[in-house]
This record gives C-alpha cells, sequence and structure tokens, in this order.
C-alpha cells in the first residue's frame, strides 16, 4: 500500500501527518511512503530526514495524491480530492460534521474518509486519540502564552526588595487540555483555580495541586460519557455567581470548553471582561468553534478594556516538532488498526472502525455528522 503526505496547505500550519520516525516504523512494516517536498520543513524535519528513512520525497502534489491512502492533519481542500484516485482513501482532521461540502467532495470521488477527531474515545483506541495528544499541547502553549502576555511572573518569590504575590489562574474546564493546563500553571509556581460543572473531575484536579470551585448543587449534576446532560438554572447561575467573583481576582483566565456539533458556549462575557484587572490575560482554547469569550476574536490577540484576549485557533500548530510527533503515532496506529500493506480490511460493525469512517462507496455512513448534515441545506450537485 502506498501512502501519501502532502504539505499542510492550511494558512500558520506548521505540523506534517507523518515524522520520519514514524514513516520508518510503516515502510519496515511494508508500507510504501510518498511524501512531498518540503511537507516536514516547518516541523523541522528535512527532506533528508524523509530520505533517510526510506521515504520517497516527491516534488509534485498531484503525484502524492495517487497514494491509496493519504495522510493529512487537516481536511484536503476540494482541490487535492478531485485529484485523488476514486476508491482511495483519506485520514485526517476533517470535523465533517461543520463541512457538508467536504462530505460531497469524498461522495463525489468515492473517496473512503476516516476523522481523527471522530475516533472512540474508548480504552483501546487511546494511541490513536489524536483530540487528546493536540489538547494537551494546546493545555501546555495556553500557559506559555499567557505567561508571555501577562506583565507579572508567575511563583512567588522573595526578594531583599520584598515579596512578589504568585499569579492566580482561573480555568474553566478539566478536560485534556484543561488538566494539562493545570499542570504547567502550577509547575510554574501559580496558585491555579478551576471551574467545572462535573464533580468527577474534582480528584483530578486536586491530584495537580489546582484547587476546584465547589458550586452549591454540583452532586446533582448528571453527566454522560464525561459530559453533562442536565444542568438547572438554578446551578448555572450560582455557577455564574461564583465565576464573576473568581474573575475579577484572576491574572490569567484560560477557556477549554467545547461542545460536540455546537457552538462554544460563553462563559466569559463582556460584562466580566471589564470586571477585571488592567493587564490580565485570557486564552481562548475554544475560540475556533465560536469562543469562551464574548470578546475573542479569532486568530488575534487584542486589548480590551485593559485585557490581553488570545484568540489563537491552532496552538499545537506553535509547537510543531512535538505536535506532529503525537499526531503522527496517532494517525499510524489507526491506519495499522484498519490497513495492511495490502489493504483496507474494514469492519464497519468493529466500534473503532465505525466511529471514524465518515464516507464510503460514495455515501455518508457516519451516524452522527448525518444527523447534524441533515438539519442543514442540501449541498448542490
Amino acid at each position: 500500500m502506498k501512502i501519501g503526505v502532502l504539505k499542510e496547505s492550511r494558512l500558520h500550519e506548521n505540523r506534517v501527518a507523518l515524522t520520519p520516525d514514524t514513516s520508518k516504523q510503516l515502510i519496515n512494516k511494508g508500507f510504501e511512503i510518498n511524501i512531498q517536498s518540503g511537507a516536514g520543513l516547518s516541523s523541522f524535519f528535512s527532506d533528508d530526514d524523509y530520505r533517510t528513512a526510506g521515504a520517497k520525497v516527491l516534488s509534485a502534489p498531484e503525484e502524492v495524491l495517487q497514494s491509496e491512502v493519504l495522510l493529512k492533519v487537516n481536511a484536503p481542500t476540494p482541490e487535492e480530492i478531485a485529484q485523488m484516485t476514486e476508491g482511495s482513501a483519506c485520514i485526517s482532521l476533517l470535523y465533517a460534521h461543520t463541512q457538508p461540502q467536504l462530505v460531497h467532495a469524498f461522495n463525489m470521488g468515492k473517496i473512503t474518509s476516516f476523522a481523527m477527531d471522530a475516533v472512540p474515545r474508548i480504552s483501546r483506541a487511546q494511541k490513536m486519540d489524536a483530540l487528546s495528544s493536540q489538547a494537551n499541547i494546546a493545555g501546555y502553549k495556553a500557559v506559555i502564552l499567557a505567561a508571555d502576555y501577562l506583565g507579572k511572573i508567575f511563583p512567588l518569590m522573595m526578594t531583599a526588595a520584598g515579596t512578589i504575590s504568585p499569579a492566580r489562574v482561573l480555568i474553566f474546564g478539566a478536560g485534556v487540555a484543561g488538566l494539562q493546563a493545570v499542570a504547567t500553571a502550577k509547575r510554574l509556581g501559580a496558585v491555579v483555580e478551576v471551574s467545572d460543572v462535573r464533580p468527577e473531575t474534582r480528584e483530578q484536579v486536586e491530584s495537580l495541586g489546582g484547587k476546584f470551585l465547589t458550586v452549591e448543587g454540583a452532586e446533582t449534576v448528571k453527566t454522560q460519557g464525561g459530559y453533562a446532560r442536565e444542568v438547572s438554572e438554578e446551578f448555572l447561575q450560582k455557577q455564574k455567581e461564583l465565576i464573576q467573583k473568581k474573575i475579577k481576582e484572576a491574572d490569567i483566565v484560560i477557556t477549554t470548553a467545547l461542545v460536540m456539533g455546537k457552538k462554544s458556549p460563553v462563559l466569559v462575557t463582556a460584562e466580566m471582561v471589564r470586571s477585571m484587572k488592567d493587564g490580565s490575560v485570557i486564552v481562548d482554547l475554544a475560540v475556533e468553534s465560536g469562543g469562551n469569550c464574548e470578546l475573542s476574536e479569532y486568530n488575534k490577540t487584542v486589548r480590551k478594556h485593559g485585557v490581553t484576549i488570545v484568540g489563537e485557533a491552532n496552538l499545537p500548530s506553535l509547537i510543531p516538532v512535538n505536535a506532529s510527533q503525537l499526531y503522527s503515532v496517532n494517525i499510524s496506529a489507526l491506519l495499522l488498526h484498519l490497513a495492511n500493506p495490502e489493504g483496507f480490511h474494514l469492519d464497519r460493525e468493529e466500534e473503532i472502525t465505525r466511529g471514524c469512517l465518515i464516507t464510503c462507496g460514495g455515501q455518508l455512513v457516519h451516524e452522527f455528522t448525518r444527523s447534524i448534515l441533515q438539519t442543514q441545506p442540501a449541498v448542490p450537485a
């Protein structure tokens, strides 16, 4: 089986789908790797690194697109899909439920597509979980960016000239990104507080040295699959009152709340931003799906009401070496689950395959994506 790896075309994207090390591992298993010249340069992997690993470096992207399976970080463009061979496959982050034109293009070309963002979050798929690996990078980078913009240091510091108080960090959400942000901020010496509607995340937050903000009535919140399902208006009001108090004390606020298939919830209103201290910083990790801060701007860092608001949409891309290394392991693990050097061996009833298979044989087969797109206007043929 020939695997193709393109240079990512998305603006400001520095990651690459396969690193030289992972390429070598796949080649040793019997796969062939065709990689576009320069694909790894933004991640500091040279063409010679890939040649040494045994990959074939091709100058023309059209040649790479003739491979049997295309591996990417971001979804291919319609132009790239049009050059793929009918019946070939693509594996990448797709977020297909937000891109009906992408689904249409795959179906027109009869391209089998698998979404890295739809891999089920189950124990045996952990090595394939790109959302978690990239969220880990994003949580770390969010704190580093905030530290860079903040006009004070993180740790308590006692000097001959006096004592410097530690920075106070408030984190919304104790998922993978939020927990990594807790760990990073604590390592830097900050006082860290965390808000999450799921009471079961308290133990994880406290194990990292953070303080979990408890809202009266949190024990009544019902969760399913790690997500809050039922939250009363009374609870939401109590949570808002607690946040309004804490946000005034914070030097840094990091928001990480995402809702699958929907716009991100607004957690930090303009009123809250106005109440924050001059010189404080907000890093909005949900800006690509609408933002958790009402005043965030996509891919911009702005200053409003004396507060710096970071709306960087692709934080993992700012640490391309490690982000690419982790993603490369994720995507190769999924590939090896789905195929061997002779071709794909799909069991569409198997949980991982069923969870990430989006299109096949010219049809949209992913149940969740279909349920979302059915509520949207049809894509013209």
